[in-house]
């Protein structure tokens, strides 16, 4: 009598899943994504992201991390595709991405000394299952009383021209701050994966 035929080796293959977009060209927020595990393609929005006169930063950022979603469900019906935006708020007024090193001198000095909200936004949508959702994890961050010359030291170092509020606090930036308060550590980086975690679940996504 032959011997029986051996079992096959245990499979980790995963249930058939949608295929997931990250609608953002930034690497910060790819890498952040990365760390899920999860096979995704980055896809750019193509969004104006002109703040409306008046609007807050926190509906700033809710509304573009929605918009940039819809803007790559739409070419892309089938899949669940993630939005983000962050947008920096000293006492109520949004600071962007600087852009160029004057700009960003200008901005930490406004900030130094002062607490500044960082307003992370994120948005899942799937449009052929019909599924949105959107979220703000805002961060408050505390900025030491820097002087001129760290300021300069800084920017000259990292050169974080196309962050908003001219900081990196995955880097050297976190030199500059004091305290940072939040309940989605990754959230200042520019992608909340707390509460991504949780709307991808919701859209139907396995994730472990």
């Amino acid at each position: 009598m032959s011997d029986p035929s051996p079992l096959p080796p245990p499979t980790t293959t995963r249930p058939y899943q949608r295929q997931i977009i990250l609608g953002s060209t930034s690497i910060y927020r790819a890498e952040l994504l990365g760390r899920l595990r999860l096979p995704f393609l980055c896809e750019r929005p193509e969004v104006d992201e002109s703040p409306y006169p008046g609007e807050a930063p926190s509906a700033i950022a809710r509304r573009l991390a929605l918009a940039k979603a819809h803007a790559v469900a739409q070419r892309f019906p089938d899949a669940v595709v993630i939005g983000s935006d962050q947008v920096a708020d000293l006492a109520g007024m949004p600071l962007g991405k600087p852009g160029t090193h004057e700009r960003a001198v200008a901005q930490l000095q406004r900030m130094r000394g002062h607490t500044v909200v960082f307003h992370t936004a994120v948005a899942v949508v799937c449009v052929s299952s019909g599924f949105e959702e959107v979220d703000l994890a805002p961060v408050s961050v505390l900025f030491r009383d820097l002087d001129d010359a760290d300021i300069q030291h800084y920017l000259q170092t990292e050169q974080p021209y196309d962050c908003a509020g001219s900081a990196k606090s995955e880097g050297l930036g976190i030199a500059l701050l004091e305290r940072i308060d939040s309940d989605d550590p990754t959230s200042l980086v520019g992608l909340p994966l707390i509460r991504t975690c949780r709307m991808l679940r919701a859209a139907g996504v396995r994730i472990l």
